[in-house]
């Protein structure tokens, strides 16, 4: 009998602590028409977002590498908590029609720490281990690290 794995072994984590409110991080990953300017470490960006916030509510992501490929990332929220807690998965392509290979369930939170700064940590969930060791392989810390520091700049426009 093989003992299952613990989620620890199959999530990764990035946390900062953003010198902007959590209501402004949390509107940047809610309004879909600035997506573009953080969603996606340059050179790569978001050519078209698409997203029905609550949850069962489908969103679609495509972004667009330097050589024109676009990649599309279809998912579906699962809990919204506004100004504290997203979280969506790739499992579905919009409610409740599952994908051909789920890779994981983000989970992106916002805790106000009082002072006009945030603690965000973005988790990232997958379904096995291998998924994890690709994510991570693929640049998980580094382009999720890019993306926090995108999306502070950006969040201290609205």
């Amino acid at each position: 009998m093989t003992t299952p794995s613990s989620i620890a072994d199959r999530e990764l984590v990035l946390t900062r602590i953003i010198d902007v409110p959590a209501d402004k991080l949390f509107k940047c990953w809610t309004t879909p028409e600035r997506m573009h300017e953080w969603f996606c470490p340059k050179p790569w960006t978001v050519s078209h977002a698409e997203m029905d916030i609550r949850a069962g509510g489908s969103s679609l992501v495509v972004m667009k590498g330097p050589n024109g490929e676009e990649v599309p990332n279809p998912g579906v929220y699962l809990e919204v908590v506004p100004n504290k807690r997203l979280v969506f998965t790739d499992a579905f392509t919009s409610a409740w029609v599952p994908s051909e290979k789920p890779f994981m369930v983000a989970i992106v939170e916002f805790e106000d720490l009082g002072d006009g700064t945030t603690r965000y940590t973005a988790t990232a969930r997958h379904w096995t281990i291998e998924d994890r060791q690709a994510h991570e392989q693929m640049g998980f810390h580094e382009g999720w690290g890019v993306v926090a520091d995108q999306l502070a700049e950006v969040a201290r426009t609205f």
